[in-house]
């Protein structure tokens, strides 16, 4: 049977428009940000309502970190500390004529800064990549899909132990760094421009406080939260292959040392407009 009768078309649909280039680069790194944010709560929950069971990966990555990190941070802690704040302060404070002050200097350049920013550095740049790289690389291999497909929580599995062993050390690790960063100081100030070694001992233990030590050893634990944070989450959405986890490592060292020195401004700032009697040396 014909008909003539013409059949009705269907109502075009209107296309939405594009958003501008510039929106769309704007709102990736917040939506990554609040990502990141997400996991964070993800492991701080699966942390506390079961703590059991991850342990022992805890260790072995503890493990991993101090083998890998220990070396590089003392190195670099006792070298910036004898060159930067020792032999450059050094001079300004050997044309007074007072040498030995660089005892209460190391207390603001390696209690408060150099040494926690130092040892974020390096643990950041030694076990953030490694980190990275094998979360990455299990995902290109689909190891983590055939987790999720078998009922096992990779979150869990992998990325608890990581993010728990990279805070837990990184804040022990500063006690190291404090100390090696302050010998690289005591050197530079007795053995190179003569100071008393007890002047230097006493100038830094009259101005050292236990405000002093407990905020570097908790700025440096969250510098070790950000990192575990920013590496696992760069590593479990690495793609692209190969060349799609090398860029997930160095967008994961980028981020984590802009986040921290971000959080280092903040938290310092807090620390001194809290406790004000600890700017006023001795």
């Amino acid at each position: 049977v014909t008909t003539d009768e013409a059949v009705p078309e269907a109502p075009a649909t209107a296309s939405k428009p594009k958003a501008p280039k510039w929106v769309n680069a704007a709102q990736k790194p917040l939506v990554q940000a609040g990502e990141m944010v997400q996991l964070t709560g993800t492991v701080l929950y699966q942390a506390v309502r079961h703590p059991f069971g991850y342990w022992a990966d805890v260790r072995d990555q503890m493990s991993l970190l101090l083998k890998l990190c220990w070396i590089p941070m003392i190195v670099s802690c006792f070298a910036f500390g004898f060159g930067a704040p020792g032999l450059q302060g050094g001079n300004i404070f050997l044309l007074f004529g007072i040498p030995e002050r660089l005892g209460s200097f190391f207390i603001m350049a390696s209690v408060r800064e150099f040494a926690p920013w130092i040892n974020a550095m390096v643990v950041a740049g030694v076990m953030g990549t490694a980190v990275t790289a094998d979360l990455g690389a299990r995902r290109i291999r689909e190891e983590i899909d055939a987790m999720e497909v078998l009922g096992v929580d990779p979150i869990r599995a992998l990325v608890l132990p990581r993010i728990i062993a990279i805070t837990i050390m990184t804040g022990l690790l500063d006690v190291l760094a404090l100390v090696f960063g302050v010998v690289g100081g005591y050197i530079a100030a007795v053995g190179v421009f003569g100071a008393n070694s007890g002047a230097f001992l006493d100038n830094f233990f009259a101005n050292a406080s236990t405000t002093d030590l407990w905020g570097s050893v908790v700025k440096t634990t969250f510098f070790g939260l950000l990192i575990g944070v920013v590496c696992c989450y760069k590593g479990l959405h690495a793609e692209g292959g190969p060349i799609g986890v090398g860029r997930a490592v160095n967008q994961a060292v980028v981020v984590a040392f802009a986040g921290i020195w971000i959080f280092n401004y903040v938290f310092t700032s807090i620390l001194l407009g809290l406790n004000p009697a600890i700017q006023v040396y001795k």
